[in-house]
């Protein structure tokens, strides 16, 4: 048990934050990070002589789980003490623990308001004992407009109530969110951040177990989401990136569907904000309202990162999701007809249980006719506790290898085809880093890290001087050439300026 002294003094303690997974549990380890700096951690993301390595984990799919165990491994291997947090300790908890012993403590969600004294208990010798696993769904009412205030913990959520020490103003639950310290410390000064919209999902697609770990839906209040992101503009984000498990049920149990098509318009208005992304759309829940926002709203990207994960009409049913390739294709004309050059990407799983080969066929029809920006293709793999584990009509791994090589092969070969339409054409791009005279970034239908990137070369007879742009500068630049799904282009104008840091000059 963690006895009564475990929240001693922090001071000159080091912590290292390694974040695996998707850019939800990102944003997770720096409410992580804001809890322990504020407690007087000295909170780093390298290991190099940690006191304590606490490793965020992603429990996701089988290799995304396999990665983690491998990064506790490598850990504990550098003589720190190693603690497992995130989905995958989440999802397997005493289990975990158990198989485990290189970690010092494997921690719940709801140990993160008191992960200061975890790491503490850790540190001093003590046994954390590990939760039991349970489906974080039943924690909250099941009627969505009843879920706020019931005092669950959900990562990424949490405000501080408080002041750190030494703070002239003390705030409390009915403090107005814009007059709250925001609960976050950046683990990284680029010019991209996620906002986290909302976490935990109601659907039951019956591949996915990530609702019984990450529990119901539960949306962010919008004064409390533009509080955060006038924050972030402040450290120098440029470019907003919101995520969830589902973008499209924002709002719904704060008792209005639309209020992701309101706050859009309010985040591309606060004051240093080049951009904002949408991320985490589902297509049946994607309105024509929706489209039109984020297809036309200056400083929001034409973007639509849409999870299809099939288009066969019998998967998808087996799937618990609902669509079809005329649908989808008519979903993807409708946002293209406002934005011609609109950004579309989707993930697509192959292999599912019952799918045969002419579903397999009905997928490439859809992908050859949807001109997709950027696929992520994924064989199938039993995840625990979901319902395709159990399904009958197990395609065979060997199969499921051929059709995987020949979609991905597909994939690729048709987002490069993708990216050649875009010669010729102008792009915005947001420099995301300079880098020994290279200059990288991403046009609106890339990005962060899944979608390909842009590289600036220099202009011929003078315009946008190169050697001056830093990252945050938003450019605009005409496409010369492309790399797979990666372009190439030629900047012509710069479009916004980023701040430049106190006693530097342009």
């Amino acid at each position: 048990m963690v006895s009564a002294n475990s929240s001693s003094s922090t001071t000159g303690r080091r912590v290292a934050l390694l974040t695996l997974g998707c850019a939800r549990n990102e944003v997770d380890s720096e409410e992580l990070a804001a809890r322990l700096d504020a407690d007087g951690w000295q909170v780093t993301t390298d290991g190099e002589g940690a006191d304590v390595v606490l490793v965020n984990t992603c429990g996701f799919v089988e290799k995304a789980k396999q990665d983690s165990i491998e990064t506790l491994l490598a850990a504990a291997d550098t003589g720190a003490k190693v603690v497992a947090a995130g989905c995958m300790a989440e999802r397997y908890g005493r289990e975990l623990a158990d198989s485990l012993p290189e970690a010092g403590a494997v921690l719940s969600f709801d140990d993160y308001p008191d992960i200061s004294a975890r790491l503490n208990a850790v540190l001093a010798g003590e046994q954390v004992v590990a939760h039991t696993p349970r489906d974080r769904r039943e924690l909250l009412p099941l009627t969505p407009v009843d879920r706020h205030g019931s005092g669950v913990v959900v990562p990424g959520h949490a405000q501080q109530t408080a002041r750190p020490a030494g703070g002239a103003l003390v705030t409390d639950e009915h403090t107005p969110a814009h007059l709250r310290p925001v609960l976050r410390h950046r683990l990284d000064t680029g010019p991209v951040a996620s906002l986290k919209l909302a976490s935990g999902c109601d659907r039951r697609c019956a591949f996915c177990a990530i609702p019984a770990f990450r529990g119901a839906f539960v949306s962010r209040p919008p004064e409390e989401l533009l509080a955060e992101a006038e924050w972030l503009a402040r450290t120098g984000v440029r470019e907003l990136v919101l995520v969830s498990e589902n973008s499209t049920s924002y709002g719904k149990d704060l008792g209005d569907p639309r209020l992701l098509e309101k706050l859009l318009p309010q985040l591309a208005a606060v004051t240093g904000i080049v951009r904002v992304r949408a991320s985490y759309l589902q297509p049946a829940e994607t309105r024509p309202g929706l489209v039109e926002t984020i297809a036309t709203t200056p400083g929001v990207a034409a973007y639509f990162d849409l999870s299809f994960q099939h288009s066969s009409e019998p998967v998808l049913r087996r799937m618990r999701r609902f669509g079809s390739t005329a649908r989808f294709l008519e979903l993807l004309g409708s946002a293209r007809e406002l934005a011609p050059a609109a950004g579309a990407r989707s993930n697509f799983i192959v292999g599912f249980p019952g799918e045969t080969r002419a579903d397999v066929d009905e997928l490439v029809r859809f992908l050859s006719e949807a001109r997709l920006d950027a696929i992520g293709m994924f064989d199938y793999s039993d995840e625990d506790g979901t319902e395709a584990a159990g399904l009958p009509g197990k395609v065979a791994s060997a199969t499921i290898k051929r059709r995987y090589d020949r979609l991905s092969a597909l994939a690729d070969e048709l987002c490069s085809q993708r990216a050649e339409e875009r010669l010729g054409s102008t792009v915005e791009v947001l420099v995301d880093t300079v880098d020994g005279g290279v200059v990288e970034g991403r046009a609106e239908h890339q990005a962060p890290e899944v979608d390909g990137s842009t590289t600036l070369v220099a202009p011929v007879g003078g315009g946008v001087d190169l050697a001056a742009l830093r990252p945050g500068d938003l450019v605009r630049a005409t496409v010369t050439g492309t790399e797979g799904v990666d372009l190439v282009a030629v900047p012509v104008e710069l479009v916004s300026a980023a701040a430049s840091p106190p006693g530097s000059a342009r």
